[in-house]
């Protein structure tokens, strides 16, 4: 692997660890290049086919796991939830993308299982991504989802 520094051709791997959630492997590196001498570090995981995701208009994107974990990191914002939780979330969510037969998935059955993650997490999240997902329009809305929850 070149250094992303000086783009040497040569890194040595000071230290290798398994992520917390399993799915990767960490890699530290250490550039080979004396001049440069820079550390960094590598994720290295499987790369599984995923199916396409279809949006509302029809159009067919392909799966994007950094989308993902934006979409569940953006209401979580400023709400204290971990770092490691919100992976779980998006490797749980890649698991049942996974395990569906189809080679596309709606959107609104991505959305669904946001959801579904967001409400284990934090229920401030849930009720922010859920004002977006369900395109809530008045304060009746909010006061539904909070009432689902229970």
């Amino acid at each position: 692997m070149h250094c992303p520094f000086c783009k040497h051709l040569e890194t040595q791997v000071a230290d290798s660890r398994i992520s917390d959630d399993g799915a990767a492997i960490r890699r530290r590196r250490v550039c080979q290049n004396a001049a440069c001498a820079q550390r960094f570090t590598t994720f290295e995981r499987a790369e599984l086919q995923m199916p396409a995701v279809v949006k509302n208009n029809g159009a067919r994107v392909a799966y994007d796991r950094s989308k993902l974990r934006g979409s569940i990191a953006t209401p979580l914002h400023k709400r204290g939830v971990p770092t490691t939780l919100v992976d779980a979330a998006v490797t749980h969510i890649e698991a049942a993308l996974m395990a569906q037969p189809n080679k596309e998935v709606p959107s609104k059955w991505l959305g669904s299982l946001v959801m579904a993650e967001l409400k284990k997490l934090d229920n401030v999240a849930y009720i922010r991504f859920a004002s977006v997902y369900k395109s809530f329009k008045d304060a009746e809305d909010f006061t539904d989802a909070v009432r689902e929850l229970g």
